[in-house]
């Protein structure tokens, strides 16, 4: 199905009558927020339990395509009404929730999220935003036309840490940066054969809602759901879309970068199902006033990530964190690990000291706890129109882009992609069948 219509069908069709203008309310009235949760298992489970800590929002609706996840959710929040397809707790709850959070797989980040925003529902929604770039672009159109308070499920946007490293990039302290290297072990891909047959489909499990909009396929024990569906073409993003958007954050909201010109990513052949298990994704972006005429970055994920390479030295021949990134500038290099680790700034191969306290931050904060809630409840306060939000989809939507473009690039290994981005297109023709794809009626 052509995904205009399926958004046409999902915002009227499935209602019956567009909703009369009355009726469209971000704020009850008695000053609290109500929420519906659309995956509650998993990180869905995180960001129901982060979002229900704050002490204005009522939790109203839930709903999973797992049962079990579903019953201890609603064991936790009794009074709410719970469903297992999200297009029928839309049509029945408009006029009963104020803000919609999507926490599913990546394929149905987009079809929830934009029946949600067509109803004129602020969205919280899980990164990376969208399982394709048409996505992204219709979601963060749709958020700008109607003005609706968005954010992005990036927690760690709000962290201490990176709000720090984003500040010392933009004072300068290491000049104009030229290169960006970051990388993460972590392998959310898939090198092996693409199953065969078919197993039972759990009792607790609808099927053709977990596949939601997605080609319809037999279900598998220990495949897809309930955890890895991330290394698989159809449903996840691989590592890159979901470490990759946690650690790309940082340098790219701190460099004030656009997407990217081109895009070569060194891997396997695909295999059609699931995602390489090792990507070194080499960006090439447009200079903005924090970075020289060009800017390159360099991802690498999986096994052995990241190779050796004189960027990434340390002082005193200090191994790297597992996970992080380099900030490569004409005075020196920024070193942010990843997670609740201070920057480090390195000039001529020494760690220097820097003046933090005059960014007026406060003391470092290490309590995740305390830390990980404030970016649910910036959306909130945002919604309750006392805050606004840092990861609003107008920001979530060109990064998530930048995202996919590597991904995408995974399909044509050692081949350097030209992006356009006023037309959404590559040159390279071949390339943009992958920008998009139908939606199935289920």
């Amino acid at each position: 199905m052509d995904k205009r219509e399926f958004i046409k069908k999902s915002s009227l069709g499935v209602l019956g009558v567009a909703l009369a203008p009355s009726l469209l309310r971000t704020i009850s009235e008695k000053g609290r927020l109500r929420t519906a949760h659309i995956g509650v298992g998993g990180m869905g489970g995180e960001d129901l339990k982060a979002i229900s800590s704050h002490k204005l929002v009522d939790v109203t609706a839930l709903c999973d395509v797992d049962a079990d996840r579903l019953a201890a959710a609603h064991k936790m929040h009794p009074k709410a009404k719970i469903y297992s397809d999200y297009r029928k707790l839309l049509k029945e709850m408009a006029d009963d929730i104020d803000a919609v959070i999507v926490s599913t797989p990546d394929h149905t980040h987009a079809p929830a999220s934009m029946m949600a925003m067509n109803m004129d529902k602020p969205v919280y929604c899980q990164k990376p935003l969208t399982h394709h770039v048409s996505e992204a672009r219709a979601m963060r159109k749709l958020a700008e036309d109607k003005k609706l308070v968005t954010q992005m499920g990036i927690q760690v946007h709000s962290f201490y840490d990176y709000k720090l490293a984003t500040l010392l990039i933009q004072s300068g302290i290491i000049g104009k940066v030229s290169r960006v290297r970051a990388w993460s072990p972590k392998n959310w891909g898939y090198d092996g054969p693409a199953p065969v047959g078919n197993d039972p489909v759990p009792s607790t499990l609808d099927w053709n809602l977990w596949l939601g909009t997605s080609s319809k396929k037999p279900y598998k024990k220990g495949v897809y759901h309930p955890g890895n569906w991330r290394k698989l073409v159809d449903y996840g993003c691989g590592t890159l879309g979901d470490m990759g958007v946690h650690i790309f954050d940082t340098p790219y909201n701190a460099l004030e970068l656009d997407v990217p010109r081109t895009i070569i990513n060194e891997c396997r052949e695909p295999n059609g199902f699931g995602y390489p298990e090792n990507n070194t994704v080499t960006y090439e972006f447009p200079g903005t006033k924090h970075t020289t005429e060009t800017l390159k970055w360099v991802w690498s994920d999986g096994p052995g990530a990241p190779a050796p390479h004189e960027d990434l030295k340390l002082p005193g021949g200090e191994a790297l964190h597992d996970q992080g990134a380099m900030f490569i500038g004409e005075k020196g290099r920024l070193y942010l690990p990843h997670f609740q680790k201070l920057p480090k700034l390195i000039v001529d191969g020494k760690y220097k000291d820097m003046d933090i306290e005059s960014f007026k931050l406060g003391a470092p904060v290490r309590d995740y706890e305390s830390e990980g809630k404030k970016h649910y409840h910036q959306f909130v306060d945002a919604c309750l129109g006392k805050s606004e939000c840092s990861a609003p989809f107008s920001y979530a939507a060109r990064l998530t882009e930048t995202i996919l473009l590597g991904v995408i690039a995974g399909r044509f290994p050692n081949q350097t992609l030209h992006w356009d981005n006023a037309s959404a297109r590559f040159s390279e023709e071949e390339a943009n069948q992958y920008l998009d794809s139908e939606y199935r009626n289920f």
